[in-house]
């Protein structure tokens, strides 16, 4: 079981590709399921995350903060900007630009972790990266959605941040609370929880993708280029700030790479809570998750190369 489930989180981003590829051709299948779902699928996510953590994953903000503070600097400035800057250069609709600035203004992803462990680069600066990025998504991720975005579509802040306290954060402090108190079981649990998140990504991303199947059929070239180049752009630019940082190799991979990987599933729960009057918001994310698995693998790849 512990080799089957080694398999399904190596190979995480075929898993979701494939996913995704059945729902486009296939919506019918998961079309009855109702994208709320997804909201419980991601907490279930985050509930992981917080079981893999402990307090001692929070030190590097104490010991190492300029580190913290340049990754955290980059995650909310070059994403969020970069992502209205496309919406804009491709000249966008309304809901496909709202997709894109939510990916952008979302905090980074747990897939982000792995891929800066497989690159070799700093772990604990990405641990600590997503921890605080996600402590402060809760204000940040709907202000910036807000300014970004808020003067073509009304944007409700404080239902939003009520949303990511109760769909990220919370999840996540019952895991640690749960770990606290049973640390004997749930590290038992943590071999198997990568392969889980996994299949809840893929299921997170097919869901969203055969709700909005004939829509992306028809018209989803444009969105297909802006999430790569978003994400692309993200991967380089955070790599660039380490570097004009003076920051080690180890570093710079780490920023690189959390920096350009988000949690877009939950760019897609917001979405799908807050934007239901504009369904083609939930595209944006779905193709991110899908997107950024495989380039984040290819990156990983390509750094474990670089002398």
């Amino acid at each position: 079981m512990k080799k089957l489930c080694h398999y399904i989180s190596e190979y995480m981003a075929v898993l979701v590709l494939i996913g995704a590829v059945l729902a486009l051709f296939f919506p019918s299948v998961l079309q009855p399921i109702p994208t709320k779902t997804i909201n419980y699928l991601l907490g279930v996510i985050m509930f992981g995350m917080g079981l893999t953590l402990n307090l001692n994953d929070f030190k590097i903000v104490f010991s190492r903060p300029k580190d913290i503070i340049i990754g955290c600097l980059a995650q909310f400035t070059v994403m969020p900007l970069l992502a209205w800057g496309l919406a804009k250069a491709f000249q966008l609709d309304e809901a496909l630009a709202l997709g894109v600035v939510l990916v952008g203004c979302c905090p980074g992803g747990t897939a982000s972790n792995v891929i800066t462990y497989l690159a070799k680069g700093d772990l604990a600066l990405s641990v600590g990266m997503t921890g605080v990025s996600t402590i402060l998504a809760p204000l940040l991720t709907p202000l910036l959605t807000w300014a970004l975005a808020g003067e073509r579509i009304h944007v409700d802040v404080a239902g939003m941040m009520l949303s990511v306290l109760l769909v990220v954060i919370m999840p996540i402090i019952l895991g640690l609370v749960i770990k606290s108190l049973w640390p004997k079981i749930t590290e038992k649990a943590t071999d198997y929880l990568p392969a889980f998140s996994s299949v809840a990504i893929a299921f997170t991303v097919a869901i969203v993708v055969s709700a909005n199947a004939s829509k992306l059929l028809a018209g989803g070239l444009i969105i297909i280029v802006v999430v790569m180049l978003h994400n692309l752009f993200g991967l380089g630019l955070g790599w660039l700030i380490g570097w004009l940082s003076g920051l080690e190799e180890p570093k710079k991979r780490a920023i690189s790479i959390e920096v350009g990987m988000q949690n877009s599933g939950l760019a897609s729960a917001l979405a799908t809570l807050h934007f239901a009057a504009y369904p083609m918001a939930t595209i944006p994310g779905a193709i991110f998750s899908v997107w950024h698995n495989i380039s984040g693998a290819v990156v990983a790849w390509l750094y474990t190369r670089k002398k």
